[in-house]
C-alpha cells in the first residue's frame, strides 16, 4: 500500500474484507432466518442477546485495533522480527482478556438477561443463547486478532477462506440444531449459539496453525510468547481507546435493545431484524474501514503521510457511493426484505417503518466507520472512540429519548420537551445521530493531527556506518 494507483491496491486489499465481513453476515442473518421459524419471542430473544455478547466481544476490538496498527506500521517501516514478535504479545493478551470475560459472563448471565429486559419466554429462550456464546468467545477473539495480524501485513485472503469455512458450517448446522432436522434435538435458540461455537473453535485452531507455519507475511514465534512489557504496555495504550469505543457501542446497542423492548415484543422482533439488514451496510464499511487502517497504517510507517489521507478519503468516498445504492433499494423494498426473515405481519409492519427511516441514511452511517478506520490505522484509536461516544451516547440515545417519549426533563437548567413520537423516534434518532456524527469526523480527519503514526522511527544510517 506504500507505492502504486491506491485505488487498485485498495480495492486489492479491501474485497477479501468485504466478502468475509459479508459471511460473517449472512450466518447472523441465516440465524435469523431459521430462529425466525421458532416464535416472534425466540426472534426477541436473539435480537436482545445479540448486542449484550457484543458488550464483551468488543474488547477483541481494541486488541484487533492494536495489532493493525503497529503490524501495519512495523511492516511499512520493514521491521520484519518486530512485526511478528507483536504477533505473539497479542496473541498473549488475547488469550488473557477472553478468558476473564467469558468467565465473567458466564457467571453473571442470569442477572445480565434480566437487566436487559426480557422477560417471560423471551428470557428463556434469551438465557439458552448467550450462555452457549459466552463459552465461544476465547475463540471468536482469537479469530479476530489473527485476521488482524494478517490484514496488518497486507494479507486480507487467507482470513476469507477461513470466513468462508466458518459461515458455510454455521449455515449447515443452523436448522439441524435450532428445529431438530433428522435425529438432531430442537434446541431453538440455544442451536444457533452451539452452531456458532462449533465454527469458532474450528477456524481458531486453525488461525493458530497458519500463524505458527508462518508463511502468510507474519509469523508466530513461539519463543516469543513471553511477556515483553514495553510491547504489551503498548498494545494496552493503542488498544485501550478502542476496547472502550467497542463498549460504548455494545452498550449503546443494549441501553437501545432495552429502550425498544419497553414497547414490546413486536417491535422488538422488527428492530432486529432491520438492525441484521443493516448489518450488511456496517459489513461494507467496516471492512473497507479496515482496509484504509492498514493503508494508513503502512504509509506512516513508510513516512508518506498524505498518501495515508488519500487512502481514507477514496475509500469513505467510494463506500458511500455503494451505501446510497443499498439504501435506496431498503427504502423501495422494505416489505420484501422483513418477509425473507419472519412472516408475522405485525412485525413486518414495523419493520418497514424502520427501513424506510434508515436507508436515505446508510451512507452516512459507512462513511463514519472508514473515517475512524484511518485514525485506527494510524494509531490515534482515542479520536476513533470519541467519534463512537458522539455518535451513540451524545447524540442517539437522548435523541432516542426525546424523540419517543412525552413529558419533560431538566438537564443543567435547561427544561426539554419529549415529542412523544413511540417508536418511530427510536428509528428517527438513528438517522439524526448518523449525520451530524459523520460531519465531526470528516472535519476533525482533514485537521490531520493523526499523522504522527504510534511506531518509532528507526534513526537514518549515515555515510559510512
Amino acid at each position: 500500500m506504500t507505492t502504486g494507483a491506491i485505488t487498485p491496491k485498495l480495492t486489492s486489499l479491501a474485497w477479501p474484507l468485504v466478502a468475509g465481513n459479508l459471511l460473517q453476515t449472512f450466518y447472523n442473518l441465516a440465524d435469523m432466518f431459521w430462529v425466525g421459524r421458532v416464535s416472534p419471542e425466540a426472534v426477541a430473544a436473539v435480537s436482545l442477546m445479540f448486542p449484550t455478547s457484543w458488550m464483551f466481544v468488543s474488547v477483541a476490538m481494541g486488541l484487533t485495533a492494536a495489532s493493525v496498527a503497529l503490524v501495519s506500521q512495523h511492516v511499512g517501516a520493514g521491521n520484519d522480527r518486530q512485526t511478528d514478535n507483536v504477533v505473539a504479545q497479542t496473541l498473549l493478551l488475547t488469550v488473557a482478556v477472553s478468558v476473564t470475560l467469558a468467565t465473567a459472563g458466564y457467571t453473571f448471565r442470569e442477572p445480565l438477561v434480566t437487566l436487559v429486559g426480557a422477560r417471560g419466554e423471551v428470557y428463556t429462550a434469551a438465557l439458552a443463547y448467550i450462555e452457549v456464546l459466552f463459552v465461544a468467545i476465547p475463540f471468536t477473539f482469537l479469530f479476530f486478532v489473527f485476521r488482524a495480524v494478517l490484514r496488518g501485513a497486507g494479507d486480507t485472503k487467507t482470513a476469507m477462506w477461513l470466513m468462508v469455512f466458518s459461515a458455510g458450517l454455521n449455515v449447515v448446522l443452523d436448522p439441524f440444531l435450532i428445529l431438530g432436522y433428522g435425529p438432531f434435538p430442537a434446541w431453538g435458540t440455544r442451536g444457533a449459539a452451539v452452531a456458532t461455537l462449533i465454527s469458532r473453535v474450528l477456524v481458531a485452531i486453525v488461525g493458530v496453525y497458519i500463524l505458527v507455519k508462518g508463511e502468510w507475511g507474519v509469523r508466530l514465534r513461539l519463543a516469543d510468547l513471553r511477556p515483553d512489557w514495553p510491547v504489551l504496555k503498548k498494545l494496552v495504550t493503542v488498544g485501550s481507546p478502542a476496547t472502550v469505543d467497542g463498549a460504548a457501542r455494545s452498550f449503546a446497542a443494549v441501553a437501545m435493545a432495552a429502550l425498544v423492548a419497553r414497547f414490546g415484543p413486536i417491535p422488538t422482533a422488527a428492530y432486529g431484524v432491520g438492525v441484521r439488514l443493516m448489518s450488511v451496510s456496517w459489513t461494507v464499511s467496516g471492512a473497507v474501514g479496515q482496509a484504509a487502517a492498514t493503508g494508513v497504517g503502512q504509509n506512516l510507517g513508510a513516512d508518506t503521510p498524505d498518501r495515508a489521507a488519500e487512502v481514507t478519503w477514496k475509500a469513505t468516498a467510494g463506500t458511500m457511493a455503494v451505501l446510497f445504492g443499498a439504501g435506496g433499494l431498503m427504502f423501495a423494498f422494505p416489505g420484501a426484505a422483513m418477509r425473507i426473515f419472519i412472516g408475522d405481519p405485525a412485525v413486518v409492519a414495523e419493520g418497514v417503518r424502520f427501513l424506510r427511516i434508515i436507508g436515505p441514511f446508510l451512507a452516512f452511517f459507512g462513511g463514519l466507520m472508514v473515517v475512524q478506520g484511518g485514525f485506527r490505522g494510524a494509531g490515534d484509536t482515542l479520536v476513533a472512540m470519541a467519534l463512537s461516544f458522539l455518535s451513540r451516547w451524545v447524540l442517539r440515545i437522548p435523541l432516542a429519548v426525546l424523540f419517543a417519549y412525552g413529558g419533560t426533563v431538566t438537564v443543567a437548567g435547561l427544561t426539554l420537551s419529549g415529542f412523544g413520537w413511540g417508536v418511530t423516534g427510536l428509528w428517527w434518532s438513528w438517522a439524526a445521530s448518523a449525520i451530524g456524527s459523520f460531519v465531526v469526523g470528516v472535519l476533525w480527519f482533514a485537521l490531520g493531527r493523526w499523522k504522527r503514526g504510534v511506531v518509532e522511527k528507526e534513526p537514518a544510517a549515515t555515510p559510512g556506518d
